[in-house]
């Protein structure tokens, strides 16, 4: 086998390979696979780049010239083991260049043929597309002249159908026209007259609907042709063609609507519709059959004439405009409505009616939208509101209402009320009335009230003032539905005016700044009995049958409205609920501070006992029977037993025994302490005395001592003060000051036994 030279059998070559022969197949690291140099989309830049971010470039090179030294020799080792075959391969390739020439003439034929085909293929495709452009040019020309000759006849016969018109016979004998025959008058051109006696105006309408057609398809032909000169130069005769027709329908309608023909009136209104031109009838038949009533019933204008409408009230005639309505207007409004008539676009209830309504009082009567006289203003709204119901009971269905109230006048009318401002003015009204009633500095009875509806069930007149004004809310005479929200508001904000009012005044009479709260400062307990008598009332009113009637007058409104709006009444109603402590706690104090004034006297017990050698006591002080009195009093005061329940006497009882038992305790067992001290320092002195002077100190005094007399009296006072609290149903054994007491007093032998 022969061998390749020298130099390229060695170059390259690893040290491995130098001295063991073969290069080691797996001797590259794990991060060079060079497998992927054999892969179609291997890109050597990316590979190269990759590695390059955690091997380093000497370490990249030497692997690289490695792999490339182990591929040549592989290369060498290919050549020599195949070398005969390899030098051979030039011997076998004999004459190639001839072979080459014979493929090539062939070769050059086809291409020359392909070439020609091709040259063809692309001059018949140019001339096809040639002659499709022509075709489309021509297409389109075409298209324009049959546009221009339709607008051009389209014209002609607007105006041919137009001149005819006043040839229509002057008298024809009434009658009334088939539809066979409408049919043949809405197909003949010139017009003729129909010979089972079709009347002037119907025949007149028939024609006029005829043209309304043309004409808008004439409008359509103008549409698409626009900037042609030669529609240009018909621009004139289109307009006066138009004038001509509007002016036509225009006498038709109109003379149509004096005779109530419904035939030809329902003509006139296709011929409207058919040119989009809806806002010219209505504005006839507001001119032609609604302003003349209206004019009579509401006066207005230049002329200033008086009618027989007077006032600034609209209840009267809104009644008077609805009988005309059914007189004069219900027929044309019936045609508007036929159904599948097309003649829905057209608005005689807005457009007509409405418009010259709100007219007419803007001119007439403009004092009736003044919200400034807050009584007229509501019976102006509220019969306003009545009529246009009355309008909208003549649309045949929901969709039509909608439209109506979609209509610019509709909304116009509404604007008119200003209801915004009526609240307002009610609002100044009413929470100026409470605020008035609550300014007084004191509370005031309600004996003398003008209001007998609650002068027998409530006591103050303060609460009465509430009570009127929360019923005004929601009164009928004063409620807009539409500003229920606000009035709901304002219900709430009374409640919370009053019970702020009444939070100020018991803080004031616990601080004792009277600013502004003078009636707190100068209120009995017998005025706190009255205001807790108000509030159990107002809240039963308030949550209960007023709840429902609010309720009742919210019944349009969603579930989770009137939800809502209980919720907020209820917690107004507690917003008052909660004083009702804090007010029997006044009354609780004013009574505590009235009986222990009585215990100054303990002080008086002590000295007798210390002064004076009395002996044991037998019976309890008189101040005790003074204790409870004030308390008594309230209790049995006639005029005010009938504002106390047993509720809430068992709560004034029970708190001021607590109070006034936690009071004498705290007194008494001062005094006690007090008394022992002192016995305990003078029994010190008498030892120290009898030290000095030699005396035997084993010398026990069998006398009772001062401390042991005051309790016994004590213990008397408060047995006599248990049989008063036993007499107004309370046991003084639950009272926990009570038991302290009780052992505070008593002898060792007793503690654990309350006796009275």
């Amino acid at each position: 086998m022969k061998t390749i030279p020298t130099k390229f059998s060695n170059s390259g070559l690893s040290m491995a390979t130098d001295l063991f022969g073969d290069p080691i197949e797996d001797s590259h690291p794990l991060w060079l696979n060079p497998s992927k140099f054999t892969d179609p989309e291997f890109d050597p830049e990316s590979y190269i780049s990759d590695l390059r971010t955690f091997v380093p470039f000497d370490t990249l090179r030497s692997e690289l010239r490695s792999h490339l030294g182990g591929l040549k020799y592989e290369l060498v080792d290919l050549i020599n083991r195949d070398y005969v075959d390899f030098v051979s391969l030039s011997t076998k390739l004999v004459d190639v260049d001839a072979a080459v020439v014979r493929m090539r003439a062939p070769l050059l034929e086809i291409k020359e043929k392909i070439l020609d085909f091709r040259g063809s293929v692309d001059f018949s495709l140019a001339a096809l597309q040639s002659r499709r452009k022509q075709r489309s040019q021509a297409d389109e020309t075409r298209e324009v002249l049959e546009l221009l000759l339709d607008t051009f006849h389209a014209v002609s016969k607007v105006e041919k159908m137009i001149n005819e018109l006043p040839s229509v016979p002057a008298e024809l004998p009434n009658g009334t026209t088939g539809s066979t025959e409408k049919d043949r008058l809405r197909n003949s051109i010139p017009f003729q007259h129909s010979e089972n006696g079709t009347n002037l105006r119907e025949t007149q309408s028939v024609l006029l609907e005829r043209i309304a057609i043309e004409m808008n398809q004439l409008k359509l032909y103008t549409t698409h042709a626009q900037n042609m000169p030669f529609i240009e130069n018909m621009v004139k005769r289109i307009q006066n063609a138009s004038l001509l027709l509007d002016t036509s329908l225009g006498h038709c309608f109109a003379d149509s609507l004096e005779h109530r023909d419904a035939n030809a009136i329902y003509n006139c209104l296709r011929a409207y519709a058919a040119i989009d031109e809806t806002s010219s009838a209505e504005e006839i038949f507001r001119s032609t059959v609604v302003a003349p009533f209206i004019q009579k019933i509401i006066p207005h204008g230049s002329s200033g004439a008086v009618g027989e409408s007077s006032g600034d009230e609209l209840e009267q005639d809104y009644e008077r405009i609805k009988r005309h309505i059914i007189d004069d207007c219900k027929f044309c409004l019936e045609i508007s409505f036929t159904e599948n008539s097309g003649l829905h676009v057209f608005s005689f209830l807005a457009n007509s009616i409405l418009k010259e309504v709100l007219s007419a009082i803007q001119k007439g009567k403009p004092r009736a939208f003044s919200p400034g006289r807050p009584v007229e203003f509501l019976k102006n709204y509220k019969s306003s509101l009545n009529f246009l119901d009355y309008l909208e009971g003549y649309c045949p269905s929901r969709y039509a209402v909608a439209k109506l109230r979609e209509e610019t006048v509709y909304i116009d009318f509404m604007k008119q009320w200003n209801t915004g401002v009526y609240f307002s003015l009610r609002f100044q009204e009413i929470a100026g009335a409470l605020d008035s009633a609550l300014m007084t500095t004191t509370l005031l009875r309600s004996q003398n009230s003008s209001n007998q509806e609650y002068s027998l069930s409530l006591a103050l007149k303060q609460s009465i003032s509430l009570m009127d004004c929360l019923r005004s809310c929601w009164r009928e005479d004063v409620l807009v539905l539409s500003c229920s929200d606000k009035f709901l508001r304002l219900f709430l904000q009374l409640l919370s005016r009053y019970s702020h009012w009444l939070s100020a005044g018991l803080n004031a009479l616990k601080t004792g700044n009277a600013s502004g709260n003078e009636w707190a400062i100068s209120a009995t307990p017998y005025d706190f009995l009255y205001v807790i008598h108000d509030i159990n009332w107002l809240v039963d009113e308030v949550c209960g049958d007023y709840l429902g009637h609010v309720l009742e007058l919210l019944k349009s409104c969603s579930p989770e409205v009137r939800d809502l709006v209980k919720q907020g009444i209820l917690q107004g109603g507690n917003s008052l609920k909660v004083l009702q402590p804090l007010l029997i706690n006044s009354i609780v104090e004013t009574l505590v501070e009235k009986s222990v004034e009585d215990f100054r006297q303990l002080k008086g017990i002590a000295a007798t006992y210390r002064i004076t050698n009395k002996p044991l006591p037998v019976r309890h002080s008189p101040y005790v029977s003074a204790v409870l009195r004030p308390l008594k009093a309230f209790l049995e005061a006639e005029q005010e037993a009938t504002y106390l329940t047993k509720e809430l006497r068992k709560e004034l009882v029970h708190g001021a025994a607590f109070e006034i038992t936690r009071r004498y305790y705290e007194l008494a067992s001062d005094l006690v302490s007090a008394a022992r001290k002192m016995e305990s320092s003078l029994q010190k002195m008498r030892l120290g005395a009898q030290r000095r002077g030699g005396a035997s100190s084993d010398v026990s005094d069998n006398n009772v001592s001062e401390t042991d007399k005051i309790c016994m009296q004590l213990l008397l006072d408060i047995q006599e003060y248990g049989r008063n609290l036993a007499s107004l149903g309370v046991d003084a054994a639950d009272i926990p000051t009570y038991c302290s007491l009780w052992q505070c007093v008593a002898p060792s032998d007793k503690q654990n036994t309350i006796s009275f």
